[in-house]
């Protein structure tokens, strides 16, 4: 490809991630597999260009003083505009005078903190911390977990790959490789030896302190990380259910079981009226995400005032119906992939508050008798993780065990 037409190529994406109706990277994939004509070099240049405008999209739109796709764009590449305007086929439509004489003024006003922080303003009112968020804005490596083998054997296979890794700080089954790592061509991944979970979500994992006698539902269960790595620490013992209220999530973890071996996980879409007694009911709650934006830095515009109260109002209800189900001396295992104290520390206080039945676990204990590593916060009840923190994505753990 041409200089110009691969501008255009980045221009066109960004156009269609403007909008904030799906996500950037079903958006860039569906693009380039439609057209297989283009290069690795230039395949490089367009993904990377649209992600560098979409971690940048507060600053950008600031200094353009306009949130048009084009104008966007064009601040983004206005070092380069020669090179953009090259007059090759496939190219950006002629720059206009009243383009060429915008670009070249300068806008001086200093950034607010919420564009300097890469935040919309109205969720950066919630936590004011530009350092916070920007580190929430940061590319992430992969992290991997270990499955059905000892860390370091899976480091030493994959290294034989060719893939180097770091161990994780906290989770004994957790490495972390930089950049992207390409599962299909990786002979660990397609022998069930790893899967692909970030730190945090490992952690809240070994916490959940699972025991083959215990009955356990994976409730909310998604694309079943949690359960795959229950599975793990129960080394195939017991019996986890698996709850999805979406039937083809639910068909999405079988190929995972499959390539890892787990026989130990039952799916279900149905949890009956009478299903109850569980001694560790997992509840990932539908949450804003924002822990997970260095993922998908995206996901920030797509969220607004009113998904948030609504995901709220889930995450209590959820909590009423885990109340129902958790018997006396089980526990609630409550989480979510949001650094929103309203998510979070909210839901439970509120809860506590409707259900005198319930007390909160000492999370620290509970730590320092699973983990070989200093506790990383300062309420022993509540366990926040975040990129600043722990080097993870944001995370957040509580227990509520059922006293009767």
């Amino acid at each position: 490809m041409l200089s110009g037409a691969r501008y255009q190529a980045v221009y066109e994406i960004v156009a269609e991630v403007l909008k904030d109706e799906q996500p950037a990277d079903k958006i860039v994939n569906d693009y380039i597999r439609a057209r297989k004509y283009i290069g690795a070099k230039d395949r490089r240049f367009i993904v990377e260009g649209v992600w560098q405008i979409i971690r940048r999209r507060c600053r950008l739109t600031f200094d353009a003083q306009s949130s048009e796709a084009r104008r966007i764009w064009l601040y983004w590449a206005r070092e380069k505009i020669d090179e953009v305007f090259d007059g090759a086929a496939y190219g950006p439509e002629a720059l206009s005078a009243e383009e060429a004489a915008w670009l070249e003024q300068e806008n001086e006003q200093p950034y607010p903190d919420w564009v300097e922080a890469e935040c919309p303003q109205w969720l950066f009112a919630k936590i004011k911390d530009v350092a916070f968020w920007k580190a929430l804005n940061e590319p992430a490596e992969t992290n991997v977990r270990a499955h059905g083998i000892e860390r370091d054997e899976l480091q030493q296979r994959l290294l034989a790959e060719g893939i180097e890794s770091t161990k994780g700080g906290y989770s004994p089954y957790c490495l972390k490789i930089k950049g992207r790592l390409v599962l299909n061509n990786c002979m660990a991944w397609q022998d069930g030896a790893l899967d692909v979970q970030d730190e945090a979500s490992q952690i809240a994992t070994i916490l959940t302190d699972v025991r083959p006698e215990h009955k356990i539902v994976d409730y909310c269960c998604g694309a079943g990380g949690k359960a795959l790595a229950m599975s793990n620490l129960l080394k195939g013992q017991g019996h986890i259910l698996a709850y999805d209220i979406d039937g083809q999530r639910l068909e999405n973890i079988k190929p995972r079981m499959a390539r890892m071996g787990v026989h130990n996980i039952e799916l279900t879409d149905i949890i009956a009226g009478s299903d109850k007694e569980f001694d560790r009911f997992v509840l990932d709650a539908p949450c804003s995400g924002t822990g997970s934006w260095r993922r998908a830095p995206d996901a920030k515009f797509r969220l607004t005032p009113e998904k948030l109260e609504s995901l709220k109002r889930t995450q209590a209800e959820l909590l009423r119906i885990a109340a129902d189900k958790t018997k006396v001396g089980g526990r609630i295992i409550y989480m979510t992939c949001s650094v929103l104290p309203e998510e979070n520390e909210g839901q439970v206080e509120k809860f506590l508050q409707e259900n005198g039945r319930f007390a909160r676990v000492n999370l620290r204990r509970l730590w320092e008798s699973k983990l070989d590593a200093d506790y990383p916060c300062d309420d022993d009840y509540c366990l926040r993780m975040s990129p600043p923190t722990t080097g993870t994505d944001g995370f957040f753990v509580s227990e509520l065990e059922k006293i009767g």
